[in-house]
């Protein structure tokens, strides 16, 4: 056997091994809080006549990961199309709706049309964490 050709393809090998993977560089500071979490419905009996269109005008529909949050939260900085991580969540969540002046750290996790799934979630105490775009050098 020629063992130039076995060092050529052991050090082929080798070097894709050693490659390393750029990682996708992280553009937001994360801040984690603690909040009250309930879950809606794109139905009208819970929200307004125009169940599917949000206070900031984006449409719903199921399967989207969305989220709605209490006034007090926007002030802090969870304004329209801020990414969310939901403790007990995988999916990064995005700001697309703002709730009744009435409630107060407060976020409405969107469940589509599935009210046994809000039902299931009920309302619990929570940690998210919320992404403020870092400022570029």
């Amino acid at each position: 056997m020629n063992y130039r050709i076995l060092i050529g393809i052991a050090t082929m090998l080798l070097g894709f091994n050693c490659k390393k993977e750029a990682k996708p560089k992280d553009i937001y500071e994360w801040k984690t809080i603690e909040v009250t979490a309930t879950a809606y419905n794109s139905l009208a009996y819970q929200t307004n006549s125009n169940p599917h269109i949000t206070a900031f005008g984006d449409s719903l529909k199921p399967g989207l990961k969305y989220i709605a949050v209490s006034r007090d939260l926007l002030k802090m900085g969870l304004k329209h199309n801020t990414p969310v991580k939901i403790e007990g969540f995988d999916s990064v969540y995005l700001v697309k709706d703002k709730m009744n002046k009435r409630w107060k750290n407060h976020i409405d996790i969107y469940m589509g049309v599935d009210v046994k799934a809000a039902r299931r979630w009920g309302k619990k105490k929570i940690s998210i964490a919320y992404g403020i775009p870092k400022k570029q050098d």
